[in-house]
């Protein structure tokens, strides 16, 4: 096998155009004259972080099941004293082990969107493996929420050499794992255009980041909660003036402690305060930027 140093052009080539950046879907306008679009999301990990990776650790399940019980209802108080409707990204096994949180949010105007079966690494699947979770999740969520998924969010934001592929025949409006830029933009596979609007993610405008805890690892929180709270403020305040869009990715294990719940609060004023945001589901926005692009779903040419 030869070594990265070694490979023929055509070989990093292939590696680095297999899933790339298209054309920018930032509209020139978003709806009701908004100055910028906001889209909160909260990846609905549970128990599945723990389970995924096969361990027992009965604490560790207790603090997935620390997310449902405190942390969701939390986050959704904030949510409906602002009037504000979000996206959950929900592994199908969280959604079977907790079928009313889905149903309930489902019912009130949230989005249940796609996060894997178990919180898999779908790096490490073959490709029948995890087309066969991907869908298997679909199903799931929409038989448990009675919602069907229209967007994902792969476990991890990572894309094994098939997720793009089986994304595509699962017809999908959206993806949002990517890192490309900090608008919306079009996906390509080799080179094509899919139709498919990537709505990008990044490590700095995600809570766990800065608040992840491993008793047996390195992973320690580092930054104190005010200071994230800036962080995203100024993330906020760059997409406003820009006229863009602001993504934030929280998870209710993550951000649902009382010393924590005040950043998305008072997040959520700023940007309320403003008065020309649209904050809207990731599906809305998705669905937004391909109607102004003129986007036919699956394209493959």
């Amino acid at each position: 096998m030869m070594s990265p140093h070694e490979w023929p052009e055509d070989v990093w080539r292939a590696k680095v155009g297999a899933v790339r950046a298209g054309r920018n879907l930032l509209p020139e306008r978003w709806p009701g004259g908004a100055r910028c679009a906001v889209a909160l999301s909260f990846d609905s990990d549970h128990e599945t972080n723990e389970l995924r990776d096969g361990g027992n650790s009965v604490a560790r399940l207790s603090w997935g099941e620390f997310g449902a019980r405190r942390g969701i209802p939390l986050i959704r108080q904030v949510l409906d004293r602002h009037g504000v409707k979000a996206t959950f990204f929900v592994p199908a096994v969280a959604a079977l082990l907790h079928p009313d949180e889905q149903r309930s949010l489902a019912q009130d105007g949230h989005e249940i969107g796609q996060h894997g079966w178990i919180h898999e690494l779908n790096t490490t699947l073959d490709a029948a493996t995890e087309r066969d979770l991907m869908m298997s999740a679909a199903d799931t969520l929409e038989r448990v929420s009675g919602q069907r998924p229209v967007g994902m969010r792969t476990p991890s934001w990572d894309y094994s050499p098939a997720t793009l592929s089986i994304a595509r025949e699962m017809g999908l409006l959206y993806d949002s794992s990517l890192f490309s830029d900090d608008d919306p933009y079009e996906l390509l596979q080799d080179g094509h255009p899919t139709g498919l609007v990537e709505l990008p993610v990044e490590w700095i405008r995600d809570d766990a980041v800065y608040f992840m805890m491993n008793r047996f690892g390195a992973q320690r929180p580092y930054t104190p909660p005010a200071d994230v709270l800036d962080i995203f403020l100024r993330e906020f305040e760059g997409a406003h003036a820009e006229g863009g869009l602001f993504l934030l990715t929280m998870h209710p294990h993550v951000t649902g402690y009382r010393s924590r719940i005040f950043i998305l609060e008072q997040l959520l004023e700023r940007i309320v305060d403003k008065g020309d945001c649209w904050i809207a589901t990731h599906a809305e926005i998705a669905a937004y930027c391909a109607r102004q692009a003129g986007l036919t779903k699956g394209a493959t040419e």
